[in-house]
């Protein structure tokens, strides 16, 4: 059953080698006609009955800056329509089946059924196991949750997936017992947090966490309150643990999980936010719920999620986010505020503009190279800008664990690496950030800047080792080659 919650880097410094120090993070997937915004994902509810046809989502979502999608169930006929799309979708399983997930022979049938028929054409990014399962209150499904995870993940690793998909769960904020200040945000001693978060580090997949500051702006409606939510200008937060202030309430939220994490001993678990939003309509009960909150919101989180600002206790990074929901969804229950998350109508228009349209025929548009090393070769009309660099011999392999980033082979011919360059900023990756003034414009040399793109495309593309060839210029590596400002993603 659909229910909206309510409450996928390890950084390492690579020393200065002559192949490049990679740089950023992709700004787009696969061959999409649009640049997309890496960070930014859409939960994708159906409980209504007046939804257009996957098909035609998949055409609309295509149109848009959004990345991936979150599916509340593994609908075959979702999964066949996002086939060749680039967009990445995270796949959801209801509470109802992680009783029988329990047993290993389960969760196989389920990833064979479910999950192998559909990649790699289907970029299928991830696996969330329940809802909010933790606070259900019951206890047999609790005690059940681990071992569904651990054996899907075991499944994943019999087919070869579990690289590319990653195994989770989400949880509301009341998984904390306390989060003020963020710096004093611990877990509930009611859950055995460590041992999923063993887990969860050990297959390298990210804690899911639904926080909505319009819950706690309903609680308490004050002036201050909204603008807090809203990431208007206000007073702010300061800790006086850290010395560090907060102007809005999710980085608040975001950073007591953080702190609640570290105090038991985790710091290299990401943290993916699952849902997020603002209802655009609700009953006069219901603070808060109107189109010019909704609007402020969701377009400031975007704004805030994509610019790399990161959080104050982890700044200078892209916070991966799914914002609930695509659609109004008319049957859902509860107060009016619940059919009237969608940033879309059903018959496809904007519930409200926050930026999300491009234009179908714009064609891949990263921004003009100034100054540096090389220009990207222009997007050819409607399509793709070039062949990628032929590749040659056996594929490359990746790491068996851990999560993989794409960079530049040692020694690697400068024309070759000009063309992997070229090829990938022409493929709708976001490329700005090895712009001038770009956080991964230094050092300004064809090697950084093509390494930073290859990963970028690499992650795009799918994560397969054939995406990191590059004419055999491509290495994949399981050490992180971010450093300072600039960020290399994985999913």
């Amino acid at each position: 059953m659909e229910m909206r919650v309510k409450a996928v880097t390890i950084m390492i410094l690579l020393p200065v080698i002559l192949y490049c120090i990679p740089c950023g993070e992709s700004g787009g997937r696969g061959r999409s006609l649009v640049q997309r915004s890496p960070a930014l994902g859409v939960d994708y509810g159906k409980t209504a009955d007046n939804l257009p046809p996957p098909s035609a989502v998949a055409k609309m979502v295509q149109n848009t800056t959004i990345s991936k999608l979150r599916l509340y169930e593994a609908d075959p006929a979702i999964l066949q329509a996002f086939a060749n799309t680039g967009i990445g979708l995270v796949v959801g399983i209801g509470n109802d089946q992680i009783p029988s997930l329990s047993q290993l022979t389960v969760a196989q049938n389920w990833i064979k059924n479910n999950i192998v028929p559909f990649v790699p054409a289907t970029d299928i990014i991830g696996i969330l196991v329940g809802n909010e399962v933790l606070f259900t209150g019951d206890g047999a499904l609790i005690s059940q949750l681990l071992p569904a995870l651990q054996n899907l993940h075991t499944a994943l690793v019999g087919v070869s997936l579990d690289q590319q998909i990653k195994v989770s769960t989400p949880h509301s904020m009341a998984l904390l017992s306390s989060s003020v200040p963020p710096s004093a945000g611990r877990f509930s001693e009611s859950f055995d947090m460590k041992s999923l978060l063993d887990f969860l580090q050990k297959i390298g997949a990210p804690l899911m966490i639904n926080p909505y500051p319009y819950f706690a702006y309903k609680s308490n409606p004050t002036d201050q309150t909204l603008a807090y939510s809203l990431f208007k200008p206000n007073p702010g937060f300061y800790d006086t643990n850290t010395g560090l202030t907060y102007t809005n309430m999710f980085d608040a939220q975001l950073d007591a999980v953080y702190s609640a994490m570290k105090y038991l001993g985790y710091t290299g678990i990401d943290i993916v936010v699952a849902e997020t939003g603002w209802p655009s309509v609700g009953d006069p009960t219901e603070a808060g719920a109107s189109l010019q909150n909704a609007i402020a919101y969701n377009g400031n989180l975007i704004k805030h999620v994509t610019s790399m600002a990161g959080t104050p206790l982890r700044p200078n990074r892209y916070i991966h986010t799914y914002i609930f929901s695509l659609f109004n969804e008319d049957l859902k229950s509860g107060p009016t505020s619940e059919r009237n998350y969608g940033l879309f109508k059903a018959d496809m228009t904007m519930a409200y503009d926050v930026g999300l349209l491009q234009s179908p025929s714009a064609g891949p548009s990263p921004a003009p190279r100034t100054g540096g090393p090389v220009t990207a070769t222009p997007p050819l009309a409607g399509g793709s800008v070039t062949s990628p660099p032929t590749r040659t011999g056996g594929p490359v392999t990746a790491p068996p664990t851990g999560k993989v980033w794409c960079i530049t082979k040692p020694g690697a011919d400068e024309k070759t690496l000009e063309a992997n360059l070229n090829y990938a900023c022409g493929q709708g990756i976001d490329c700005r950030p090895i712009q001038p003034g770009g956080p991964c414009y230094s050092p300004n040399t064809v090697a950084c800047h093509a390494a930073y793109a290859m990963n970028a495309y690499y992650q795009a593309a799918g994560r397969n080792s054939w995406n990191c060839d590059f004419a055999q210029t491509g290495t994949l590596t399981s050490t992180d080659p971010s450093y300072g400002g600039c960020v290399y993603q994985t999913v």
